[in-house]
C-alpha cells in the first residue's frame, strides 16, 4: 500500500459509510452473457473474494457498506445480500439523488463517506465525499478528483485495499491481524 499523508489518514479517521459502485470496482468492468439454453441470455460477474473478506472486516468494525450501480442485475442483488450490503441502489445512471437517500438512511454526512468509483458517471459523488477512492484500472480523467488511487485493479481487490486503508487509519485493522493470528476472536468466514 501507499505511503499514507495525514490528511489522507484524517479523511479515513472520519469514515462510517464505505460507498462503491458495481462495475469496475467489485468487478473488472466486464460483463459476460452466456446462453441460458432457452435461446435467451443470462449476465455474468465476476467478483474478488479479498473484496468480499474486506467488506466483511469493514462490517465488523462497524462501517456500514453501500453499492450505487448504474446497472441492474440480479447477480449484483445476490452478492449485496450475500455480503450484508446495509444499502443498494441500482439502475442509477444519475447517482446523486440515490446518494443523497442513503446519506439520510444511514444518518451521515458527506465527510464520513468514503466513495470508491471508476468512471466519470462517479465523480459527481467523488466530488462530494469526505474520502474519494478512484481505482487503479478507472478513467484517467478521475484522477484529480480523487484523495486516493488504489494500486489494485477494480474487481481485483481495490476495495479490500480500501477497507485496510480505512480500518488502519481508525486503529481497527490491529484487532483484524490478531483475529487471524489466534490473539483475538476468530472472525466469520467471508467470500
Amino acid at each position: 500500500m501507499q505511503r499514507v499523508s495525514r490528511s489522507l489518514r484524517e479523511r479515513a479517521q472520519r469514515i462510517k459509510l464505505l460507498l462503491m459502485d458495481m462495475d469496475g470496482v467489485l468487478t473488472d468492468g466486464r460483463i459476460y452473457y452466456v446462453p441460458d439454453g432457452r435461446e435467451g441470455l443470462i449476465e455474468t460477474k465476476t467478483f474478488h473474494s479479498r473484496d468480499g473478506l474486506g467488506l466483511r472486516f469493514a462490517r465488523q468494525a462497524g462501517l456500514q457498506t453501500g453499492i450505487i450501480s448504474g446497472r441492474k442485475s440480479p447477480i449484483v442483488r445476490y452478492r449485496a445480500k450475500e455480503l450484508q450490503i446495509d444499502f443498494l441502489r441500482e439502475a442509477a445512471l444519475d447517482k446523486l439523488m440515490p446518494y443523497e437517500e442513503v446519506l439520510r438512511a444511514a444518518k451521515v454526512r458527506d465527510a464520513e463517506v468514503c466513495y470508491v468509483g471508476d468512471d466519470l458517471v462517479d465523480l459527481p459523488i467523488l466530488r462530494r465525499a469526505g474520502l474519494a477512492v478512484g481505482v487503479a484500472n478507472g478513467s484517467v480523467w478521475l484522477r484529480k478528483h480523487v484523495h486516493y488511487w488504489t494500486e489494485a485493479p477494480g474487481g481485483g481487490g481495490a476495495v479490500r485495499e480500501v477497507v485496510e486503508l480505512i480500518l488502519q487509519a481508525q486503529g481497527k485493522w490491529k484487532a483484524v491481524l490478531q483475529s487471524y493470528l489466534g490473539q483475538g476472536p476468530r472472525l466469520r468466514a467471508a467470500g
